[in-house]
């Protein structure tokens, strides 16, 4: 098995004595060996101390300090190139925390004990240029062709991070896990609140933006207990619905439909990182009012489970979600009306209801929330995957009415109140709000139909 390096890191490697027992390490041999793009190269350098390789790299480029006390250091190259070099160390757990541990570097320590101290196994596989050869210690390319998560050994348990990481490898490469693994993981449930939120965000960025097979990652959190930590998700879980509109079953299990569906639409691979997390949260949040909303009761004569009001008692949940990852404020706005909005269905499709929707959404668009509904109605199996006939017509309308990634804009501005005479003031805003709501009822669409709308209220 071979790990194609780019000719700049094979010239640094084959052109400097003190590299000679340098391995590529972690998840560039992993992403390799699964055919996948290598963007980021990571060496672990054995024999020499953290001096003689810094004195070494700066032979070849900018060599940045990015970690001293854990024996980093980061190459920039001429070309652009840049890749990260470290020595091997020994870790242990001194306090709480991803910071609370004492690391020892040590650069003649066995390949193998360097090894176990990765998550993952199929992240403790090195490969050796020189001969090029896999080095595999703990069984990784037998889990790596099997796809299975599998700890590396008990170390794993210093660092709570490492669940969360698996809960984003799961999904992103549709892995079974091992039971040793979850087993471990549900012993160090308590520790959640050890991890800094900036990391679990990470985290859950990884998965929203990188699944292939998203529903499997939360059952994972689910069966290591970690769902807890999460009550907007866990209240979800046993949320019935009706059998007739959902025969998938509760609101938790309809979740992860929805989120298997997303990502095989085809706007998905399309789409930025950052639009692919805002959907992902946006369908992963979008019946949480479920859990307060939902009753059963006669309608037609029947006993039916229903759940009124579940979207816009869900913005709440949705905003105490997200709040507590601390994520950027252009997630944050996007992602809620989303939530708030997705049973817009229920409404009749017109030119004055497709105007308000837009500007109800924004920053989010009527693209975006055509793809959470779509991921919504796919969520239902045995029910047949596909845009909903409300979908279909909600974009067509849009488009006529250049809506479909941006909301409405006032066409009345003050600059022309002013042109008229009025005085800038409370009453001019009064006035502008009122053309804006009758811009978007449809009363005008263009500047000369704002101005005759203008001189009809001006003689009132």
């Amino acid at each position: 098995m071979r790990v194609e390096l780019p000719e700049g890191l094979m010239r640094v490697l084959g052109g400097t004595r003190e590299l000679s027992r340098a391995y590529v390490v972690g998840g560039s041999v992993r992403d390799a060996l699964m055919g996948r793009a290598v963007k980021d190269f990571d060496l672990e350098v054995f024999g020499i101390g953290y001096g003689e390789l810094t004195g070494a790299l700066r032979r070849w480029g900018r060599v940045d300090v990015v970690g001293r006390s854990f024996g980093v250091a980061k190459l920039s190259m001429k070309d652009g190139e840049q890749y990260d070099f470290s020595l091997p160390r020994r870790d242990s757990k001194a306090g709480p925390g991803h910071r609370g541990f004492e690391v020892d570097l040590d650069p003649e320590i066995p390949l193998e004990e360097a090894c176990a101290r990765r998550d993952f196994t199929f992240n403790a596989l090195m490969y050796d240029p020189r001969r090029d050869e896999i080095l595999d210690f703990h069984g990784g390319l037998d889990d790596l062709r099997n796809r299975r998560l599998r700890h590396t050994g008990p170390a794993f348990v210093e660092d709570p991070l490492r669940v969360l990481r698996g809960m984003q490898f799961v999904g992103r490469f549709d892995l079974e896990v091992d039971a040793g693994t979850v087993e471990l993981c549900r012993e160090m449930v308590g520790m959640h609140g050890e991890l800094a939120m900036e990391r679990v965000r990470e985290e859950w960025w990884k998965w929203a933006a990188k699944s292939v097979a998203p529903g499997r990652a939360l059952r994972f959190l689910e069966e290591t207990g970690w769902l807890r930590h999460y009550p907007e998700l866990a209240g979800l879980v046993g949320v019935e619905q009706d059998p007739e509109w959902h025969p998938e079953g509760d609101a938790w299990v309809h979740t992860q439909h929805c989120l298997d569906a997303l990502v095989t639409l085809p706007e998905w691979g399309e789409a930025a990182d950052a639009t692919r997390v805002v959907w992902a949260l946006a369908v992963l949040l979008h019946d949480v009012g479920k859990a307060t909303h939902t009753r059963r009761e006669m309608r037609d004569g029947r006993e039916r489970v229903v759940s009124p009001g579940h979207d816009a008692a869900g913005g709440p949940l949705a905003e105490a979600f997200l709040g507590r990852l601390k994520p950027s404020n252009a997630t944050v706005s996007r992602v809620v009306p989303l939530v708030v909005n997705h049973m817009v269905h229920l409404e009749r499709c017109t030119p004055r209801a497709v105007r308000r929707l837009a500007r109800r959404l924004e920053p989010a668009s009527i693209v975006d929330l055509a793809v959470v509904m779509t991921s919504d109605g796919s969520g239902r199996p045995p029910k047949p995957r596909g845009e909903p006939v409300f979908v279909r017509e909600l974009k067509r309308l849009a488009a006529e009415l250049a809506l479909e990634e941006q909301a409405p804009r006032p066409i009345l501005l003050g600059r022309h109140l002013l042109a008229r005479g009025m005085v800038g003031g409370p009453g001019m805003k009064v006035m502008l709000d009122r053309a804006f709501e009758s811009q978007l009822d449809g009363e005008f669409a263009d500047l000369a139909g704002a101005e005759r709308w203008l001189d009809a209220e001006l003689k009132k």
